[in-house]
């Protein structure tokens, strides 16, 4: 029987911590986009009025979304497609970014939505962006990135 050090003790706690919290963090970007995607489904009335009046095919744009939406949070669930999917998600949410900031200008469309909560949600995008970024593609440099 080998004794272990305390470093590469510690190591192997700090190794299931991280896995652990990369676990939650797919979790929490698989039921955001699952919820969200399912979203643009059942309510497509509430996300046509965060997209700005201005861009075409505003409709289409809802659907395509919660499609992509969809799509990306099913990809999360594989190994194989877990990366792509991140990727996918990270451009999705950026490429979203204009009708949440349409939304926090404009919150006498979203009276029922505190000012305060609109503006949150900018910020919420940014950690969404970093746990999709550190969840699905930041472990590029391993040699198995996505075995979690």
């Amino acid at each position: 029987m080998q004794l272990r050090t305390i470093e590469g003790l510690w190591s192997d706690i700090l190794q299931m911590a991280h896995k652990r919290l990369k676990k939650a963090g797919l979790a929490i970007i698989f039921f955001w986009f699952l919820i969200g995607g399912i979203g643009h489904f059942l309510a497509p009335d509430f996300f046509l009025k965060i997209v700005p009046p201005d861009l075409p095919f505003r409709i289409q744009a809802v659907y395509i979304s919660g499609f992509f939406e969809l799509l990306g949070a099913i990809g999360l669930c594989h190994n194989k497609t877990r990366r792509m999917a991140g990727i996918g998600l990270f451009v999705l949410t950026i490429a979203v970014t204009p009708a949440n900031v349409y939304m926090w200008t404009h919150p006498q469309l979203f009276p029922t939505i505190p000012e305060i909560l609109l503006g949150l949600r900018l910020i919420l995008q940014l950690a969404l962006l970093a746990t999709i970024w550190w969840a699905t593609f930041s472990d590029l440099g391993t040699k198995h990135p996505h075995h979690i």
